[in-house]
This record gives C-alpha cells, sequence and structure tokens, in this order.
C-alpha cells in the first residue's frame, strides 16, 4: 500500500509535500492530524498501527454509503500504509465553523432522508446488513446478511457482543443475556422499510462543516431499523429537540419506541464494556433486569 507521502503527491502533484502537522484532540481509538501541504491545501489524518488491512477501508467505505445516500460527510482522498507499519486514512480537511441557525433542522431532516434511501445496493443475499464486516470503534462489526431486523440485531449486534463480553459476565448474567435473546421477538419490530444507518450517531460524530451545516462522520454503517440511530443519539446526553422535530416530520415516531429504545442501545453499551472496560457493566446489568429480570 502506498505511504501518506505518495498519497499526497498521487492526489495533488509530485511537487507537493507535507509542511506542517498538528495534532486533533477528540479521538479515542486512532490519532489525528491536520496537514498543511505545500500547494496551500489541508488534509485531515488518522493513523494507527494497531490496526489491520481492512480498518480504515472500511470507514472509507461507510463514508461513501453514506454520501451515496444524500449525507454530508468528508471527502475520502486515499488510504494507505506507512513503511513503518501504521495504516492510515486521508480525508479533506473541513475547517469547522460555528453552526448554522438552522443545524439542528437541517440534521435532522438530513437524516430522515438518509433513512428513506434505497438500501439494496449495500447488502447482498438479505435485506439488513451490508455487503462486508466493519467496525464500531476498534471493534469488529458482524453485517452477515439477514432476511428479518430482529434476526440481524439478535445474531450480528447483540449475540456478537455478549460472546466478547462473557468474560465480565457472571451465572446471572449469561442467564438473562441467553433470556433476552430468546425472546428479542416480544420486543423488537420489523421496520416499515429497512434503512442505511450511520451506526455511531452520538453527539462527537456529527460536526458543523466550513458552511456551518451538519457533517457526519466516522460511521459504523449497515442497513437496519432507523430506529437504532435515533436510540443512539439519545445515548450520551441526547441531541437538540429540533433536530428529533425535524426528523419526525419526515419519519414519525412509532408509539412503542421508547419501550425498544434501551435494547438498541445495549448494543453500544457492551460495545463500550468491550472496548473500554468493567465501568459499563452496571448499566448492561440494568437493561438485562429491565426487560428479562
Amino acid at each position: 500500500m502506498v505511504s501518506i507521502k505518495e498519497t499526497v503527491r498521487d492526489i495533488f502533484g509530485s511537487e507537493v509535500r507535507v509542511e506542517n502537522q498538528q495534532s486533533v484532540l477528540g479521538g479515542d481509538i486512532n490519532e489525528a492530524y491536520r496537514l498543511l501541504l505545500s500547494n496551500g491545501e489541508e488534509v485531515f489524518l488518522k493513523i494507527n498501527k494497531g490496526v489491520g488491512e481492512n480498518f480504515f477501508s472500511a470507514e472509507a467505505k461507510g463514508l461513501v454509503a453514506l454520501k451515496d445516500a444524500g449525507a454530508n460527510v468528508p471527502e475520502v482522498l486515499g488510504i494507505g500504509s506507512e513503511p513503518t507499519g501504521e495504516r492510515f486514512l486521508l480525508l479533506r480537511y473541513e475547517r469547522s465553523k460555528h453552526p448554522a441557525k438552522d443545524y439542528w433542522a437541517l440534521l435532522g431532516h438530513n437524516l430522515a432522508n438518509i433513512h428513506r434511501a434505497k438500501t439494496a445496493s449495500w447488502t447482498r443475499d438479505g435485506v439488513y446488513g451490508f455487503y462486508e464486516d466493519n467496525f464500531i470503534g476498534a471493534t469488529k462489526q458482524k453485517n452477515s446478511p439477514k432476511s428479518g431486523w430482529t434476526e440481524f440485531f439478535r445474531d450480528n449486534r447483540l449475540g456478537a457482543q455478549m460472546k466478547f463480553a462473557d468474560h465480565y459476565f457472571d451465572k446471572e448474567d449469561r442467564r438473562l443475556c441467553h433470556k433476552l435473546l430468546e425472546k428479542l421477538d416480544d420486543f423488537l419490530v420489523e421496520p416499515q422499510f429497512p434503512s442505511l444507518l450511520h451506526g455511531d450517531l452520538w453527539s462527537g460524530n456529527v460536526m458543523p462543516d466550513r458552511f456551518g451545516k451538519p457533517m457526519l462522520i466516522d460511521p459504523a454503517v449497515y442497513v437496519g431499523h432507523h430506529e437504532a440511530d435515533i436510540a443512539m443519539t439519545e445515548l450520551f446526553g441526547g441531541f437538540s429537540p429540533i433536530f428529533y422535530a425535524a426528523y419526525h416530520e419526515i419519519i414519525p415516531k412509532d408509539s412503542g419506541y421508547v419501550e425498544r429504545r434501551d435494547i438498541y442501545n445495549l448494543y453500544h453499551l457492551l460495545n463500550h464494556l468491550n472496548l473500554f472496560g468493567g465501568s459499563y457493566l452496571v448499566a448492561v446489568r440494568r437493561i438485562l433486569k429491565k426487560y428479562v429480570g
């Protein structure tokens, strides 16, 4: 694979080089930098030595899928690896401005339209999933296609994360996990239409672009139930009420959504348990007991 220097030259010309590199804070998994090029352009670099070959290519494909569905995302410039082993993703740098006056309404309308986009091109031999596996944070995310949403969420989301987290669980935790998976049909419903999801939609993965308009970053995309994205927006503090009102102008809120919300977010809490440790076990147990305790 090509290096950062080669990628920059391939995109911007053989005479262009990196003149300055500034660290960008905010990520938990990767190192990030703003690169100033000799032609005055700026690019955003994500780099990580401890990831596999397809880690950043999966993110790039997710950004492309979101763009095809109508999302505002950073432009993917290239992926590659350095001779020292670090793998990287280069994106067009967006010098963020203050959010536009209608920022949250724009985000709500845009996300609803993404969720209404046709999804057949992103799945193979099924309705739900994605054409390849990807990552949620640093955790591999299974996207094997399924014809039913509940089956997909049971096997590829909750079941997979529960297996990763088994060493945190005691006998009662395992009993509750098994019972929830067994009874999941009692709680989840099949959506009226499949939706391309961002997959990791919390406030840190939305930012204003150079025009102040909302831009989606760091996706973990797959085709699923649109409610799963909305649930994630509420997990860590929530978005503006204007966002939800705008979203539901296009996709009405189902009366049973609130009862399902914690099951969708159990997936993310299990992932945080697996990534960041036992401090998330209390929240995981609370949800398990809420539904099957």
